[in-house]
């Protein structure tokens, strides 16, 4: 059974990586690529370990990346 991506922006959980969770970037080969909230390096993970994030998880990353900029880590 073949997964549908989501939408680029989408937040997930990569159960694969204690539950981490990250913003749905694109699809390279049999993988989909995701990137952190706060700022990082991308990772792949397989779409059958994926997730959509809850709404308490999207607003931690949420706070987060908010966080992260307030300290001026991300843009």
């Amino acid at each position: 059974m073949e997964s549908v991506p989501p939408t680029v922006g989408a937040l997930l959980v990569d159960t694969s990586r204690a539950d981490r969770v990250g913003e749905f970037r694109g699809v390279a080969g049999l993988y989909w690529s995701l990137r952190p909230m706060g700022g990082g390096i991308e990772w792949e993970v397989e779409p059958r370990h994926v997730r959509p994030a809850l709404p308490i998880e999207q607003l931690r990353a949420r706070t987060a990346r908010a966080n992260a900029r307030s300290r001026g880590e991300v843009l």
